[in-house]
């Protein structure tokens, strides 16, 4: 069975309520933030209270920047007190010269794999806008514990031209997360509907992925609207479990 979760950040300005709404929309996994060291205790705590499991940490690391990296660092720390098996990171090599930042991401890899952790690398510049620059950074990095975290909708909007499904097919067996967000397909068109109101093929990415045997996390991202209230956001995320439960993934 897919480890399909959700954001609590899909639920827009309503986050703080989104451990007592995602289960009511049959959601029991989620990606948050790594809580501070003194407060691991208080977030499973919390976790266990709403019948819910984290099943990513999320960050972000400018490979250049010593403080990004050392929060990265803590958040594998943490991920590893948590029994958190996959770290989504946001990635940038900064200005490290030449071969540096992947110098670091195989050091870095080095300290995920102590702690029974992967660093799964989010669609964006500069390491992995597109399959082109995943399979580089792959390649150049060659660590099993740096993997990637496929964003369809990041495809299209920070790439002309490009077919989710087709980059997906070129990078599936670097694949540690995905990402469920749907878009309209604009290059920098900040629209992102609710899961299968856009043009990704979910079905053909999940029969690739399930394919190769791998079963998640898949978590939604349903950015979008704000201003609504929280029974009109929750429809958003529960419109989207249902269009996951139609298509057999769920």
């Amino acid at each position: 069975m897919n480890i399909i979760a959700s954001r609590p950040a899909s639920y827009r300005e309503h986050r703080h309520l989104a451990f007592e709404y995602l289960p009511m929309a049959g959601i029991t996994n989620v990606e948050i933030p790594p809580p501070m060291p003194a407060e691991i205790d208080e977030m499973m705590a919390k976790l266990e209270k709403h019948g819910l499991t984290a099943t990513s940490l999320m960050t972000r690391c400018n490979l250049g920047i010593d403080e990004e990296v050392d929060a990265l660092l803590e958040t594998i720390d943490t991920a590893r007190k948590m029994d958190v098996g996959i770290i989504f990171c946001s990635t940038r090599s900064g200005d490290l010269p030449g071969k540096q930042p992947y110098e670091k991401l195989i050091e870095l890899g080095d300290i995920a794999e102590k702690h029974q952790t992967v660093i799964s690398m989010e669609t964006h510049p500069d390491l992995c806008q597109n399959g082109d620059q995943m399979l580089a950074t792959m390649a150049a990095v060659d660590h099993p514990n740096v993997r990637l975290n496929l964003d369809p909708a990041n495809l299209h909007y920070y790439n002309k031209g490009l077919d989710a499904i087709e980059e997906l097919e070129r990078v599936k067996d670097y694949i540690a997360s995905i990402h469920l967000k749907d878009t309209m397909g604009g290059f920098k068109e900040g629209h992102f509907p609710i899961i299968g109101r856009g043009i990704v093929d979910f079905p053909r990415m999940f029969e690739i992925l399930n394919g190769l045997g791998f079963y998640g996390p898949f978590t939604l991202e349903i950015e979008g609207i704000s201003g609504l209230n929280i029974e009109d956001t929750h429809q958003r995320v529960v419109d989207s479990v249902q269009y996951l439960m139609a298509i057999g993934v769920m």
